[in-house]
């Protein structure tokens, strides 16, 4: 499981270890929809490294 936070302003979204506050802008993420996610043309995705294996 993963968390996905995004900044629509910074149009960007980051994917990085299970969050533990209550963050409205989070959504955890199964490892399927981790590997299958895509985001609006122009944006950019941060993906921590300490997910890579």
């Amino acid at each position: 499981m993963t968390t996905l936070t995004y900044d629509y302003g910074d149009q960007m979204a980051a994917v990085g270890p299970l969050g533990r506050v209550n963050d409205p802008h989070a959504h955890d993420l199964c490892a399927i929809h981790t590997d299958r996610l895509s985001v609006p043309k122009g944006w950019t995705v941060i993906r921590h490294e300490t997910l890579r294996t």
